[in-house]
Formats: C-alpha cells, structure tokens, sequence
C-alpha cells in the first residue's frame, strides 16, 4: 500500500529485452522502465524532487502558482504534483506541443499560456517561453519557477535515483544510454558513474536537428528530445558517447520496442533503441547494458504509431 501517488514515483523496474537484442555475443540488455512512473515519464523524478526542495524551503506551499516552460512530460508531471498538493500550475508552451499533452495537463488542471512566435533573434521558441515565463513571474503574486534547465534538483534526481536503482539492481553494468533534452536525467547518471568509480559508459542520444552536442539546428517532429540552444547541463562534456538520432529512426526504434518487447514508449525511447543498436556491433562480448525508457507511448498515437502519418512523414517503405 502506498500513502498517495507522489509517494510511488522511482524505483522503477528494469526488464530484459531478450527478443530484441537477441545475441550470441552474451550481451544483455536491460530496460528501465521510467515510463511506469505515475504520470508516465522520468520527468515526475525531476518534477517532485525540484517541488519537495521549494516546499522544505518556504518558496512554495498551498495556494502558490508555479510557472514552467515545457513541450509536454514536465507539464505533464508538474501539473499531476501541484494538483495534489493544492497549488496552481501555469504551463507555457508553442505550436508544436502536442493536442494530446495539453489535454493530459487541462486533465490534471492545469493552465496553458501560449507563446506563439519564436524568438525573434534566435528563431527558436524556448528562449520566448521562458521570456513569457518571466513576465508571469512579476504579473502573478506568490509564484515560483522550477526552472528545470537550471534547478540542479533535476539532475540530483537522477543521480540519486536512477542511476543509484540501476546500479543497485545489476551486479554489474558496462553502458547506460538514454535521451537528452535538459540533460538533467544523463548529467545526474553521468556523475554517480563518476562519483562512484563505476566501470559504467554513459551514452547520452539526442535528435539529429539538435544543437547540445553541437550538431546543426534543423527540423524535429518530436518534443521532449534535443534542443535548439545548449542547455546549462550540457555545457560541459559529461558523457563517455554522444550519438544523434533521426527521426525516423526514432520511430523504427519505437515500433522493434513494441512489436518485439510489448513496451509502448515515445520517442526518446526509441532513439536510445536505436543509438544500442548502432554501437551494437562495437560492444564487448558479455557486456550488459541499461537503455533508459523515458515516456509512455500513448501520448505519440497520432504521430509514431499512426502508419498514415508515418507514411507521410517518411514514405512508405517504413
């Protein structure tokens, strides 16, 4: 029995996926499984740790606003935590968050203020969110901003729970892989590693079209994974591997998760599905490896598992 739903988020499952990465080569590999968390992604990790630390300090408390930029699983997260602790959630976002996400956080209360022109020197939308996000700040009294990208309680979660229950769980492990976007959740897995003198890899996977790792900005259809500016977190180097993902391996990626594991998850998932099985060949017999499932998949039916719309995105030899 839990006490209520803040009190189940972490210590998340870890799964084998033994149909596919199916080998001779004895490498395992385990996926954990951030999609079970209660609103359905690693954000509530973030979300709940970056919310308790305001709490314990006074910042916040009944009756409070908080105000953040976010695509979707933030939100999503934030909206769920704030509405059982009796506290108002403004989410700001742009065109390109999804239908289905601004229902899942009206569903839990939350209110939307929409920006809806990029920033006019950098063409991106995130530098206008937070601009929007500030002015609500002096508009609104008794508000406060998680500022995720910043708030060092986002990777502390990671370091402190996901990667403390990964390596808790296996005897040992030799890579761990997962999505970037505020590079909160590998920066947190990257320093345990570190920290910890753990024979660990970290791999961290961003979209190709993102800039963290210095590739050139270019079109994404996918929220939640990479960005258009180099966030705080990944402005030093902290991963062993950086690899960029297509789109539409994302999707590939998403669609051997469900078909060969039964596992429904979003994008970034099948990006790091992807990233293993590119650097598959250059791994080490015997060598187990974690891939960090982000988010559900229920959020992406009208894009990754709709066949019309992937056919129309990348033709139809998907």
């Amino acid at each position: 029995m839990a006490e209520n739903m803040l009190s189940i988020i972490g210590n998340t499952p870890l799964v084998r996926l033994s149909k596919l990465f199916a080998n001779e080569r004895g490498i395992q590999v385990y996926a954990k499984l951030e999609l079970l968390n209660p609103s359905g992604s690693a954000k509530d990790r973030s979300a709940i740790r970056i919310i308790q630390a305001a709490w314990e300090d006074g910042r916040i408390g009944p009756g409070s606003v908080v105000i953040e930029s976010s695509s979707g699983n933030m939100a999503i997260s934030l909206a769920a935590i704030c509405s059982y602790l009796g506290m108002r959630f403004i989410c700001v976002i742009d065109p390109k968050t999804s239908q289905q996400n601004i229902r899942i956080m009206r569903a839990y209360g939350a209110e939307i203020e929409l920006v809806e022109a990029p920033e006019a020197i950098s063409g991106e939308f995130l530098p206008a969110r937070l601009q929007r996000v500030q002015q609500l700040l002096r508009n609104i009294p008794n508000s406060y901003w998680p500022n995720q990208y910043e708030n060092e309680n986002n990777y502390l979660s990671h370091y402190e729970g996901t990667m403390r229950e990964i390596a808790e769980a296996l005897e040992t492990v030799h890579y761990v892989i997962g999505g970037v976007s505020t590079c909160g959740t590998m920066l947190g897995c990257a320093r345990y590693v570190q920290e910890h003198k753990l024979p660990v890899k970290t791999v961290a996977v961003d979209a190709v079209g993102s800039v963290i790792f210095g590739g050139a900005k270019g079109y994404r259809r996918f929220p939640g994974l990479g960005a258009g500016i180099v966030p705080l977190f990944g402005q030093t180097r902290f991963m062993d591997f950086a690899i960029n993902i297509s789109d539409r391996d994302m999707v590939i990626g998403c669609r051997s998760l469900v078909q060969q594991e039964s596992i429904l998850a979003g994008p970034s998932s099948g990006a790091v599905v992807s990233a293993l099985k590119s650097l598959e060949p250059e791994i080490p017999d015997h060598s187990v490896c974690v891939v960090i499932l982000h988010d559900r998949g229920e959020r992406y039916m009208d894009t990754v598992y709709s066949d019309e719309w992937v056919e129309k995105q990348f033709g139809s030899d998907m």
